[in-house]
């Protein structure tokens, strides 16, 4: 199992015309450029991996439908991509999803599940689905497809800074990280950044494999149980890992809707709070990716007001 830069330079061609060429600005107050990638089709970079994942289904995979499990973005993504192609969906969620992520998902006629206690039970029992009904697992960061889709995000990266020598992600299982590490192929450095209290990469990276940890973090789509086997595979020894606090988090996501007018979700944020914190260092070679445009209202709001 594994990704190449020709995956994804196949899926540049395959999503063309269906997904949004965000744009990347600069800031002149954090000393970056800014990848607005909550512009997405879905508010994140998601979509792009799904859909290169659903034009690859077979007519007979078609029939059987697919299934995914996710905190809320994947899980959009996926219903999305699978009303475009007219492809039944199934997504496994859990009993404290957001309730706003959850709607959305549904938004696109997507079943959704939530019946599971906790993000561990759900992903069991997407594969017990997966067994009983033969549906295709659509996985958030371990599908090889999904992984180049979102590689194609570094891609236009490389086109719209042509002094790249950073890039700095919010990491949650790996799928991204490991997508534009893959497309960049050595031509920059990669930070990932992840919340202290959701650590699934460089908790994986160190153990060698992935390892279970805690999701306590108001960045819930950088909070799945563990990271996967492939982004661990493509990341080891090519990724920096640096971790932000709660409040680094906030302040990069306050940071983002009044200086930039981003109006992105906590784990959008976590990328630009740790440029903003100090903790990656600011240049004109460096760009922040900004994906995650769903939050719900009550706690973007108490977020902005500093509660």
């Amino acid at each position: 199992m594994t990704v190449t830069r020709g995956d994804i330079e196949r899926a540049q061609v395959v999503i063309a015309g269906r997904i949004h060429r965000t744009p990347t600005f600069r800031s002149t107050e954090l000393g970056v450029s800014l990848k607005a990638e909550l512009f997405q089709h879905t508010g994140s970079f998601k979509a792009r991996g799904a859909l290169n994942r659903l034009a690859a289904l077979t007519l007979e995979e078609r029939g059987r439908g697919v299934v995914t499990w996710s905190a809320g973005n994947h899980a959009q993504a996926v219903a999305w991509a699978a009303a475009e192609a007219s492809v039944d969906c199934l997504v496994q969620m859990w009993q404290t999803a957001s309730p706003f992520k959850v709607e959305r998902a549904r938004s696109y006629g997507a079943t959704v599940d939530t019946s599971s206690p906790d993000p561990a039970a759900a992903y069991d029992r997407t594969l017990e689905v997966v067994d009983r009904e033969g549906r295709v697992f659509v996985h958030p960061h371990s599908d090889p497809l999904v992984v180049a889709g979102h590689g194609t995000l570094a891609l236009e990266l490389l086109e719209d800074v042509p002094d790249l020598d950073t890039v700095v992600v919010g990491v949650g299982g790996g799928g991204l990280v490991s997508g534009i590490v893959t497309a960049l192929d050595g031509r920059a450095r990669v930070v990932a950044v992840e919340p202290e209290r959701s650590p699934a990469l460089s908790a994986g990276l160190e153990a060698g494999e992935p390892v279970r940890v805690g999701t306590d973090t108001i960045a819930d789509g950088l909070a799945p149980p563990f990271a996967g086997e492939l982004p661990l595979e493509v990341c080891r020894g090519r990724v920096e890992s640096v971790l932000v606090t709660e409040e680094e988090i906030a302040d990069g996501m306050r940071f983002l809707y009044t200086q930039a007018k981003l109006a992105c979700e906590p784990a959008g944020a976590a990328a630009a709070g740790a440029v903003l914190a100090g903790k990656v260092e600011a240049g004109r070679g460096v760009a922040v990716i900004v994906s995650g445009g769903n939050v719900e209202p009550q706690q973007a709001a108490a977020i902005l007001r500093e509660q």
